[in-house]
C-alpha cells in the first residue's frame, strides 16, 4: 500500500537532489530513508531558502515518487556519507503553505501547525497529498492520487 510523506529541508538542499535524482533527509540518517518505499510519494516543504538561512520559503518545493531499489550511502566528502533514495521527480511550481492551511488534514484547525515539521519526515492523507499536487500545478497526481 502506497504511502504519503512529507519530508522538510531547505529549498537550495531539496532542488540538489532534485536536479540528480534523490532525496535525502534528517542530516542523511538511515532510518527515515528505510521508512519510505518505492512508490511512495513524497512531497517537499522548505521551511527557508539556504540550510540556516534566515530567508523564509514556507512552501512545498518538490514532488516525487520513490523509485525501485533500497537506500544507499553517498560519500559527499570530509567524511560525511549520508543516506539516500532515488526518486522521480514531478514538474512542480512552488506552492505557499499558507493559502492550504485551513485545507490541509495536518494543519487544520492548529495553531502550531509547524510543530510536525521539526520532524523532518512524517505520513500525511492522501487527501493532503491530492491537495499539495494540486497547489503544485501537477493535475494528473491530484486526479490519481
Amino acid at each position: 500500500m502506497r504511502r504519503n510523506w512529507i519530508g522538510v529541508a531547505s529549498a537550495e538542499h531539496v532542488r540538489q537532489g532534485r536536479t540528480q535524482g534523490f532525496m535525502q533527509l534528517c542530516h542523511g540518517k538511515a532510518a527515515p530513508m528505510r521508512r519510505v518505499q518505492p512508490g511512495d510519494l513524497i512531497a517537499y516543504y522548505a521551511p527557508t531558502i539556504v540550510f540556516r538561512g534566515k530567508e523564509k520559503c514556507q512552501s512545498f518545493v518538490a514532488l516525487g515518487a520513490i523509485r525501485d531499489g533500497e537506500p544507499y550511502s553517498f560519500d559527499m566528502g570530509g567524511g560525511f556519507c549520508p543516506m539516500r533514495r532515488d526518486v522521480d521527480w514531478f514538474a512542480t511550481n512552488d506552492a505557499p503553505i499558507q493559502p492550504l492551511l485551513d485545507t490541509l488534514d495536518f494543519t487544520r484547525g492548529k495553531k502550531n501547525w509547524g510543530y510536525q515539521l521539526r520532524f523532518g519526515l512524517f505520513a500525511i492523507s492522501d487527501n493532503d497529498i491530492r491537495t499539495i499536487a494540486q497547489a503544485m500545478g501537477v493535475a494528473t497526481l491530484a486526479n490519481a492520487a
